[in-house]
């Protein structure tokens, strides 16, 4: 008896057609994603030189097809990486934007996956059997070598659907004309400052089925994308639950996927925003992995079809709820006049020489009522009074004798910030100092105002508890 159960539930098993009921897609992709994680890049500031040769190693494999599509405006080759033999063609392009880098990460895990043999073999088979995949991963090499989003002209690539005056924008309109793409992918990164609604969570991920006219209505194309959309939304609510936004869908008759979706394309914006400690979108990746992968069945199966297109308009719409610090309810004095304030505090990433690595610098963006906005970390400051930091009188001589002062001792005294003679020897260290840092002679007021670094100190009679030191919070 029990050998024919086993036999049984191996026959089922074996059988592509209930292969995702057993495993269901989602939950399989992200159980086993770090078995096809791309191990050489784990840091969003990769380069074109990182990405090419794991692009045509690929060509290694019958299975893939490496086809360079042309030269960017600094001459970087910009290449298609197809694979599938189905009939319905599914177009997908990440880094339109030169530092939007999280999709072309989760692009080399799925390339990855379709590389391997393993138990999925069968969700492989549908997915193939099915579909004509193109993959355009780092669609702006040049923007990416800077770090930024515009190309080599300064031109924003997704504003340029329409006079198609870059090299890359004529690539992609090309590529999309010459398949006749039934379904597409702009694959994007947004703030991570954006919140799923009003909610104090953030929206990890944001979907949009772009509009294709000004009266933003539905036809068939548009709708198989918001079908599709929808089963997304569902497929990773399990992971990041509550934590999924929607884009705002006015029509924007020069951006490509408005026009894809007007040229016929089904199309899917997907963009990845922040999540709570995953500086680098590593956590963010293994999400897109598993969009990538369940979207893919999902169009070779045509499970979307299923889909309520009502329920996309209740993902609620992307908002900009969040700072990455709020300190509640503090005491500002002025004028001998006692003040209760909220201070909500950004961190911006400067790059550093080579656009490879980077430092942050705070600002202070708010000051005011602050309760209906949520930070990635807060602190309730109730009864304690906020106090400008002050310069250390005794200037270093580079950031290696910074870090070897006693910075606790600094703090509860009051001292949040250290000039240093020499702003370049050990400037790595940088990120490391509970103390700011910067040059000998720079003109710093210890205020707390809308736009200067977040240096100041809560006390509470005369005794310091917490510090924050260039937007990070230290306690004492």
């Amino acid at each position: 008896m029990i050998k024919w159960l086993l036999l049984t539930l191996i026959i089922f098993m074996s059988s592509s057609d209930l292969f995702a009921q057993i495993l269901p897609v989602p939950a399989t992709a992200y159980q086993h994603h770090d078995r096809y994680r791309e191990s050489s890049i784990t840091h969003r500031r990769f380069k074109h030189s990182d990405l090419e040769p794991l692009i045509l190693n690929l060509r290694g494999n019958s299975l893939f097809r490496v086809t360079p599509l042309g030269k960017s405006i600094e001459g970087r080759t910009i290449y298609d990486v197809s694979f599938g033999t189905g009939e319905t063609t599914v177009l997908l392009w990440s880094q339109m934007h030169g530092d939007e880098t999280t999709a072309t990460m989760a692009g080399l895990d799925l390339f990855n996956f379709f590389a391997q043999s393993d138990e999925l073999d069968p969700l492989r088979e549908q997915i193939l059997a099915k579909l004509n995949i193109h993959f355009v991963p780092m669609l702006n090499p040049d923007g990416a070598e800077q770090f930024q989003r515009q190309n080599a002209l300064d031109i924003d690539l997704n504003r340029d659907a329409l006079r198609l005056q870059s090299p890359e924008s004529q690539m992609l309109k090309r590529l999309r004309d010459s398949l006749q793409a039934d379904f597409g992918f702009n694959l994007h990164d947004q703030s991570i400052y954006y919140t799923a609604g009003t909610s104090p969570k953030p929206a990890t991920i944001s979907f949009l089925a772009p509009a294709y006219n000004y009266e933003k209505e539905v036809n068939e194309v548009r709708n198989r994308a918001l079908q599709l959309i929808v089963l997304l939304d569902d497929a990773i609510q399990a992971f990041i639950p509550g934590q999924v936004g929607r884009y705002n869908d006015d029509f924007e008759p020069r951006a490509f996927g408005d026009n894809m979706q007007k040229w016929g394309t089904s199309t899917v914006l997907i963009e990845s925003g922040g999540y709570t400690d995953d500086p680098e979108k590593q956590q963010i990746r293994k999400i897109n992995f598993v969009l990538l992968l369940t979207g893919l069945h999902a169009i070779a199966k045509q499970t979307y079809a299923k889909a309520a297109v009502n329920n996309y308009f209740e993902i609620p719409e992307n908002e900009r709820y969040l700072y990455d610090l709020i300190i509640r309810n503090v005491q500002r004095e002025m004028n001998g006049q006692p003040y209760t304030i909220d201070v909500g505090i950004n961190r911006v990433e400067v790059d550093r020489a080579g656009h490879r690595d980077f430092y942050h610098l705070s600002r202070i963006q708010y000051i005011g009522d602050l309760s209906t906005y949520h930070g990635y970390q807060e602190l309730d400051g109730d009864g304690w009074a906020v106090v400008p930091g002050q310069v250390y009188p005794k200037v270093q001589k580079d950031f290696q004798a910074v870090a070897e002062l006693k910075a606790e001792r600094l703090l509860k005294r009051g001292y949040t910030t250290v000039q240093v003679k020499d702003m370049k020897s050990d400037e790595h260290l940088r990120s490391t100092l509970l103390l700011d840092v910067i040059s000998k002679g720079a003109e710093l007021e210890p205020e707390i105002l809308l736009g200067r670094r977040a240096n100041f100190v809560l006390k509470k009679r005369k005794r310091v508890k917490f510090a924050v030191v260039n937007g990070v919070l230290v306690e004492l």
